[in-house]
């Protein structure tokens, strides 16, 4: 039964041979469930790894718009009047230095999603290749994001310290709970809060390279790639 599921599934939900039976269909060779299964883990692998790689670079995350990581929502308000009483050097060193911690710690995250492919059941792989466009996005979260939380907080702690970011966070945050009439002071701890958004950041990269393989004929590289997700193209629009 665990066998064969993977193509039941698949000539279930976009192959309707009673509906289709034409020549054409007949000639489209159906891949393997080894093959089906081989690709979508090359094609995850591939995305996982270079979303890794790009958050974990200089700027990674810093001068990505869709995932820099900006002050708290609770110390946003701060910065402004920070800012106004010319502060705002400090303010850019802060926020420069959560991303930095983001970047330091970005490349830990690799072989956890790693891990989570080898695991992947046949039953998972089917639900991905048939799944809407984040459906193996939404995979990685339901599988990983304990353990991405687990690992990533004692990596991101080390990080904020190493670049500085608890200090200058300290800072701002002393320099605004002593303006006289803050009622609103500001928690300095940033653990919590950076890693959450660093993992956000790379499951959004994740997604952006999941529809990559899923539209763009380019990001297929490997013969397996080709025919697997060649072939759901092909059945899905005719």
């Amino acid at each position: 039964m665990k066998k064969t599921l993977f193509t039941v599934l698949l000539l279930s939900v976009i192959i309707p041979l009673s509906s289709f039976d034409t020549a054409p269909a007949r000639q489209i060779k159906l891949p393997t469930n080894t093959e089906m299964v081989t690709a979508l883990k090359q094609a995850l692998e591939n995305g996982t790894t270079k979303s890794a790689d790009q958050l974990s670079a200089v700027d990674g995350f810093f001068k990505n718009a869709a995932v820099k990581i900006l002050l708290p929502p609770e110390a946003q308000k701060a910065e402004k009047t920070l800012r106004k009483l010319g502060l705002g050097k400090l303010c850019d060193n802060t926020i420069l230095s959560l991303n930095r911690a983001a970047e330091d710690a970005a490349q830990k995250a690799k072989p956890i999603f790693i891990n989570s492919i080898k695991q992947m059941t046949v039953q998972d792989a089917a639900n991905i290749l048939l799944g809407g466009d984040s459906s193996a996005t939404q995979y990685f979260r339901r599988t990983t994001t304990n353990e991405l939380t687990e690992q990533f907080k004692p990596v991101i702690t080390n990080s904020l310290s190493k670049v500085g970011a608890t200090r200058l966070y300290g800072q701002l945050a002393t320099q605004y709970n002593k303006i006289p009439l803050t009622f609103n002071k500001i928690n300095p701890e940033l653990d919590d809060y950076v890693t959450q958004k660093a993992i956000s950041g790379l499951f959004y990269e994740i997604a952006l390279q999941e529809l990559n393989i899923r539209q763009n004929l380019k990001a297929r590289t490997t013969p397996v790639l080709k025919k697997v997700f060649g072939y759901i193209d092909q059945k899905i629009n005719q």
